[in-house]
């Protein structure tokens, strides 16, 4: 597949329905999912003028960690998870935060590939970062 820009904005209440069931495609989503998208601050990525993927941050301290990145299969190796990911570090700074976290259990292989392929380094187990540049 190709690269492809995304345009990224604040999640809508109108979004929950498609997000929920874009995420029951990869992994599953359940109530936990809902609570994020509800209760967190979630962007999401358009294609087109449709969603093909969001990402869900909340603060954790001095850090903004990143809950939820979730790209539709249909849209996977254009550089949505990256830029979202990248849209994530932006408003972490924007927002004063020292690191941006995510969580990754062991045996996502591929998930780690990308986060320490974007300079994210294991600083607990299950839990990567990366310091951001101050404002």
């Amino acid at each position: 597949m190709t690269y492809r820009k995304a345009e990224i904005r604040p999640y809508e209440p109108a979004d929950e329905a498609l997000l929920f069931g874009l995420a029951s495609l990869d992994r599953g989503a359940d109530r936990r999912t809902l609570v994020v998208l509800e209760h967190e601050t979630v962007f999401v990525a358009e294609l087109e003028g449709a969603p093909a993927g969001y990402v869900a941050v909340e603060r954790a301290g001095e850090a903004l960690r990143v809950d939820q990145l979730f790209v539709s299969p249909a849209h996977e190796a254009e550089g949505v998870g990256r830029q979202l990911l990248e849209y994530a570090e932006g408003y972490a700074i924007s927002q004063g935060a020292l690191v941006l976290q995510v969580v990754v259990s062991r045996g996502e292989s591929r998930a780690l590939d990308f986060y320490r392929s974007r300079g994210f380094v294991e600083v607990a187990d299950e839990l990567l970062e990366i310091v951001l540049p101050r404002r």
